[in-house]
């Protein structure tokens, strides 16, 4: 059963017990109100045709590593003017800015050096991953090696070292 009119007006008294009717809305307020709405709703639909229609997007394969890559069209023309014409994926972007930081600043040149770098990688590393973890260690035992030389430590000028010579390890007495 609906509630009448005397029961909506006294459950909206206060707490002492003064009783208020509650407003009534008049016509002129609910017509302004349903065309705020329609107004707010016809903006709404306007804003939606405004945007532009998504394109379809394609299989960009990145000319250094290989990985196949779901880009825009417009995305794919602007990492080929970036990069002299060639599709080049995010990671490898990356790889050839931090390139570009090395050497000065030449985009071509970083550009070559990571696709020479790929290009190695992809021809032996994934075929044989044990020869390709070897010649990394070799490359990094000829970058330790070449840094030593030019060393500048008193220790490798053939300078007395400052300090106490380590001979042995202090686990031993540690663990007495």
């Amino acid at each position: 059963m609906a509630p009448n009119r005397e029961t909506l007006v006294g459950s909206y008294s206060n707490s002492e017990n003064k009783s208020h009717k509650p407003r009534r809305l008049s016509i002129e307020n609910l017509q302004r109100t349903l065309s705020d709405i329609s107004l707010e709703l016809s903006k709404e639909s306007r804003d939606h045709e405004e945007l532009a229609p998504i394109s379809e997007v394609e299989d960009a394969k990145c000319e250094c590593c290989g990985m196949c890559e779901e880009c825009t069209p417009a995305y794919i023309k602007r990492e080929r003017d970036k990069f002299s014409g060639k599709m080049i994926c995010g990671l490898c972007a990356a790889a050839v800015n931090q390139e570009m930081e090395k050497n000065g600043g030449r985009k071509e040149e970083a550009l070559n050096e990571h696709m020479n770098a790929c290009v190695r990688f992809n021809r032996y590393g994934k075929a044989y991953p044990v020869l390709s973890q070897a010649e990394a260690m070799r490359e990094m035992f000829k970058r330790s090696a070449s840094l030593r030389v030019n060393s500048i430590s008193p220790r490798d000028r053939g300078g007395h070292r400052k300090g106490p010579a380590r001979s042995s390890s202090c686990i031993p007495s540690i663990t007495r």
